[in-house]
C-alpha cells in the first residue's frame, strides 16, 4: 500500500497549499468474490475491484467534502473540498483527531486474500450439501451465499494521523426450506470471519435446515404470559436495535432510548455490554475506526448500568469528551458517522450462565423463539415494538410442540430488565456477540 500512502500524502499536501486549515485523506480499495450456488452449481457469481478516496476539510471552522474513484481527479477533488468550505456554515465543534497509538489485532488471512474461483465454490457447495443431508424434508434452498473479500484502508490527516491496515473476510449464509405436505417452514444461519478456517459452512448449512425442520408442525397457542427463550440469532436482532442507542450521534438528536440515562439502571443487573475493535478474528475488529482514532474496548453497561455512550471525534467535542474509536464510514464516499465495532453481551457472573438444558428447565413452561419478524419495526425512541415470532413450546423443560403466528409486545428496555440468565451457546452475528437469552414472564398473545 505504499503506492496509496504516497497519493493520500500528495492530496493531504495540496489541501493544505490551497487553503485548508486541516484536511484528512481516506482511501480504501477492495476486491470481493461473492459466490451464489443451485443444485451444487454455480447460480450467481460476481466479483469485483473497488477504489475510491475522500478528502474531508476544514476551513475557518467549515466543512468542506469531496471524493473520487479516478487518481486522476486529485485537483478538481481538492478544490471542491476547499470551496465547499467556503459557504458552509461554520460548527465549533468541527476538528480532526490527532495522532495517537494503536494496538495491533489479527484480522487478516492470506487464505482468503488468494482464494481462488474453483475452492470457493467448493466451500459454497459444501454449505448447500450439508443442509440436503439433515433431513429428506429439506426440498429447497433458497440462497446459499458464499463471500470472500479483501480490503486496504489508508487514513492520514493533517495532526499526525498516518495509518494503514489490510483486512479480509469470509461470510458463510444460507436460507434452507423444509416441506411436509402442504406445510414449509424456512431456517437460515449465518457464520463470518475474518479467518477463513473459523468459518464452518457444513456446520451453517445444518443449522439453517435443523431451524426449518423443527418448525413442522407448528400450531397456534393461546394468549398467555409467560417466560421467554430468545435464540442467540433473534437476540443479536434485538441487539442491532438496541445498538443504536448507544450512539451519542442519537443521543444528541434525542433519537436514542439511553438519552440522560448515565450512572442509572437501565437493563438487568445480570449483564454487561461491551464494544470492542481489538477482537482477534472478529468482523468489526480493526486497530483504528475509519478516522484513524485507535480502537478500544468500552464497558458501556456494567451490571446493568449505563457508564457511557459510543463517540465520534465530532460527536466527542461536543459532550466535552474524548473519541471512543467509532467512527464509521459505510463508504468511502461518506462522512463519518457513529456505529459500533464488536457489540456483545457479557453474563456478569458464571452463576448467571446455564446451559442449553438448564435454560429449558429454568423457564419450566414457555416458548423457545427463534425467529421473529419486524424487530426493524421496533421504535428507536420510545422502545415500543409488536412482532411475530415462532418456535418451540416448553413444558417441564422439554420441547413439546412447535408454534407459529404468535406476538410478542412490549418495550425494549423494559424487555431487557426482564433478563434473568444466559446461555453458554455465545456466538458472533456478524459484528454483535450474543447467547440465547431466558426473560421473565411476558405476555405473548395468539
Amino acid at each position: 500500500m505504499s503506492n496509496e500512502k504516497e497519493f493520500a500524502e500528495e492530496v493531504l499536501n495540496l489541501a493544505i497549499k490551497k487553503g485548508a486549515d486541516e484536511a484528512e485523506v481516506y482511501i480504501k480499495s477492495s476486491k470481493k468474490l461473492s459466490i451464489e450456488v443451485k443444485d451444487q452449481k454455480i447460480d450467481v457469481l460476481e466479483s469485483s475491484f473497488s477504489f475510491g478516496y475522500s478528502l474531508r476539510v476544514i476551513k475557518e471552522r467549515s466543512l468542506g467534502f469531496s471524493f473520487s474513484t479516478d487518481r486522476s481527479n486529485i485537483h478538481s477533488v481538492v478544490d471542491n473540498a476547499v470551496e465547499a468550505a467556503r459557504w458552509a456554515d461554520k460548527d465549533e465543534y468541527l476538528e480532526l483527531p490527532a495522532a495517537c497509538h494503536s494496538k495491533s489485532v489479527d484480522i487478516f488471512d492470506p487464505e482468503i486474500s488468494a482464494i481462488e474461483e474453483d475452492e470457493a465454490t467448493k466451500k459454497v457447495c459444501m454449505l448447500e450439501n450439508a443442509s440436503y443431508e439433515v433431513d429428506k424434508r429439506i426440498k429447497k434452498i433458497r440462497k446459499a451465499l458464499g463471500i470472500f473479500s479483501r480490503a486496504d484502508v489508508v487514513i492520514i490527516n493533517s495532526k499526525g494521523i498516518n495509518t494503514q491496515y489490510s483486512s479480509t473476510t469470509c461470510i458463510a449464509q444460507i436460507m434452507a426450506v423444509a416441506e411436509n405436505g402442504t406445510e414449509s417452514q424456512m431456517g437460515w444461519d449465518f457464520e463470518g470471519s475474518r479467518f477463513l478456517n473459523q468459518v464452518s459452512f457444513e456446520e451453517v448449512g445444518r443449522n439453517a435446515a435443523r431451524l426449518a425442520v423443527q418448525l413442522l408442525g407448528s400450531r397456534r397457542i393461546h394468549t398467555v404470559k409467560t417466560p421467554i427463550i430468545l435464540d442467540k440469532a433473534v437476540a443479536a436482532d434485538f441487539m442491532e436495535v438496541f445498538s443504536s442507542s448507544l450512539s451519542s450521534e442519537h443521543v444528541q438528536k434525542g433519537k436514542s432510548l439511553l438519552s440522560g440515562k448515565i450512572g442509572k439502571k437501565v437493563i438487568s443487573p445480570k449483564i454487561n455490554i461491551i464494544d470492542n475493535g481489538l477482537l482477534s478474528g472478529k468482523l468489526g475488529s480493526k486497530p483504528v475506526d475509519d478516522e484513524g482514532v485507535a480502537s478500544e474496548e468500552k464497558i458501556l453497561i456494567k451490571e446493568g448500568i449505563l457508564q457511557g455512550y459510543l463517540y465520534n471525534t465530532y460527536t466527542a467535542k461536543k459532550d466535552g469528551v474524548s473519541s471512543t474509536g467509532n467512527a464509521i464510514r459505510n463508504r468511502f464516499s461518506g462522512l463519518p458517522s457513529v456505529g459500533i465495532s464488536n457489540l456483545y453481551i457479557e453474563a456478569v457472573s458464571k452463576s448467571n450462565v446455564l446451559t442449553f438444558n438448564e435454560l429449558f428447565k429454568s423457564a419450566d413452561k414457555g416458548l423457545y423463539i427463534t425467529g421473529a419478524m419486524g424487530i426493524h419495526t421496533v421504535n428507536p425512541v420510545s422502545g415500543e415494538f409488536s412482532i411475530g415470532v415462532s418456535g418451540l413450546w416448553i413444558e417441564n423443560g422439554k420441547i413439546v410442540f412447535p408454534v407459529k403466528e404468535a406476538v410478542i409486545s412490549g418495550n425494549l428496555l423494559s424487555l431487557f430488565e426482564k433478563i434473568e440468565a444466559v446461555g453458554d451457546d455465545f456466538r458472533f452475528y456478524g459484528n454483535i456477540g450474543v447467547p440465547s437469552l431466558l426473560f421473565g414472564p411476558i405476555e405473548i398473545s395468539a
